[in-house]
């Protein structure tokens, strides 16, 4: 055997141009390639496999790049573009071991024979993000392209992505684009998501439904809004925004917007569904009575209900308010369980506070704390402190859930009916809690005001497990007007 200087073989041409790509001469750095292959290597560094340690970081060198590619997308782009089409390169291989859907396409029995694809329903912007996760692992998420990227994900069966596109929406819902998202929650069927978009319209109906995307709705979700029990806004002003919505979708459908067309757009359904009665004299007259979706039968019998004369029919319109229910959370600090700091639980133990409001409101629930995923069994009660008996009693088991609007997880101990409680009176809230070390509250304000009404926490306290005014268990009360 000769030695290793001496050894020789002769190399393919493919070998040969692959060795072209590679080699480097001293003098003028040229490298003899294939117009095709100058193309596609023209803005990639030589020998650049060679810096790149992770195979994360070679994709990523050529994602949206000639270099390597066997399929190009083709999608449309905004009119405000010079081109009506962009191109966008990928590579088989990576997009087939990403997507099941991918791997069909190009690796299936129905493989796609074609180097160009056409994606009409894509967008540009929101496809390149799609890709470069794909490549990377990483995606720029924003308020503009996270449902289109969403989209994406679903259709091509990349969970990962739908994931984080889920967690960007729930950190960045809003009342300016719950209506936007809540549309695609439903789709996807993502429940928690559609959970926090119902939570944030009851919560801020108000605001939400004066935002710009509720004109956009297709007409069974108004009607879902509108049917909602927990809502916090006027119903004048509901009715506004019915009526705007109808006017858009007159524009929509290109007819005329008078009230007899807005009505049937509004359709009956929804129109029984906004309470009429709740209304004063002055907000019916000055608002409904102009835009002439109701008809004369129905403005005859709603004066005669305002005027309290005898109706000689019943009214065809819900005559009692809406449940709106508001939450008065206790502290501004909120502590995670840890080795030197948590709230832990015997069973034997109770935690307990008194309290008292200074107008007459029904609760409906208090908000304790928990631990991520952790179950909990619970007996809370709340008793009349003056006559020393329960007023209403609450026992089961509970799984918490993180509090998106502080980020603290617990759960939530409802009563089966709201407690009616007094001006001035004092009551005590206790719990007997059986689980795991949970999260706790400090820095606790004796007094909280939440939509005019004042809640008081009072320094003595029945408490055995150290819950007081100012730290420890009950995160929130529920409430009613």
């Amino acid at each position: 055997m000769g030695s290793p200087s001496s050894i020789s073989f002769s190399l393919s041409p493919s070998q040969e141009r692959v060795r072209s790509l590679t080699a480097s001469t001293t003098d003028t750095k040229e490298v003899i390639w294939t117009d095709n292959l100058r193309e596609r290597m023209a803005a990639v560094e030589e020998n650049w496999q060679m810096k790149l340690s992770t195979i994360k970081e070679r994709t990523t060198v050529i994602f949206n790049n000639e270099l390597l590619s066997d399929v190009k997308f083709m999608v449309p782009v905004s009119e405000a573009e010079s081109e009506t089409r962009k191109t966008i390169p990928a590579h088989k291989l990576v997009l087939a071991i990403s997507s099941p859907v991918f791997y069909a396409m190009f690796y299936g029995q129905l493989a796609e024979a074609k180097d160009c694809i056409e994606l009409p329903d894509c967008e540009y912007d929101s496809l390149l993000e799609f890709l470069r996760y794909l490549y990377s692992d990483e995606a720029n998420l924003t308020g503009s392209n996270v449902m289109h990227v969403l989209y994406l994900a679903n259709k091509y069966m990349v969970p990962s992505l739908a994931e984080k596109c889920g967690e960007y929406l729930r950190e960045n819902l809003s009342t300016t684009n719950v209506f936007s998202i809540l549309p695609h929650a439903r789709k996807f069927e993502d429940k928690d998501l559609e959970g926090l978009c119902w939570q944030v319209i009851e919560e801020n109906t108000e605001e939400a439904v004066t935002s710009d995307d509720f004109v956009t709705l297709e007409r069974s979700l108004t009607e879902s809004v509108v049917k909602r029990e927990r809502l916090t806004v006027k119903e004048v002003d509901l009715f506004k925004a019915v009526d705007r919505w109808a006017t858009k979708e007159s524009d929509r459908k290109g007819i005329t917007t008078d009230g007899e067309s807005k009505r049937r757009i509004i359709g009956e359904n929804i129109l029984k569904a906004i309470r009429f009665p709740m209304m004063s004299q002055k907000e019916f007259v000055s608002v409904v009575f102009d835009s002439k979706i109701l008809n004369f039968q129905e403005i005859s019998e709603l004066m005669k209900y305002y005027s309290d004369v005898e109706l000689t029919s019943p009214l065809p319109f819900i005559k009692f308010p809406r449940l709106i229910c508001y939450r008065v959370y206790r502290f501004s600090v909120y502590q995670p369980p840890g080795v030197d700091r948590s709230w832990a639980y015997s069973g034997k133990t109770n935690d307990g506070i008194f309290f008292s409001v200074n107008k007459s409101v029904k609760l409906h629930g208090i908000q304790h704390f928990g631990r991520e995923g952790c179950q909990y069994t619970v007996s809370t009660e709340v008793n009349d402190t003056t006559n020393k008996f329960s007023l209403v009693k609450k026992t089961g088991s509970y799984i918490s859930e993180i509090d998106e609007k502080h980020e603290y997880f617990g759960f939530t101990v409802c009563f089966d009916s709201p407690l009616q409680l007094h001006e001035g009176k004092r009551y005590e809230v206790r719990s007997l809690i059986q689980g795991p070390l949970s999260w706790y509250g400090e820095e606790g304000n004796p007094f909280l005001e939440c939509s005019q009404v004042q809640f008081n926490f009072y320094r003595f306290t029945s408490s055995s497990n150290g819950t007081t005014e100012l730290r420890g268990q009950f995160a929130a009360f529920l409430f009613s007007k």
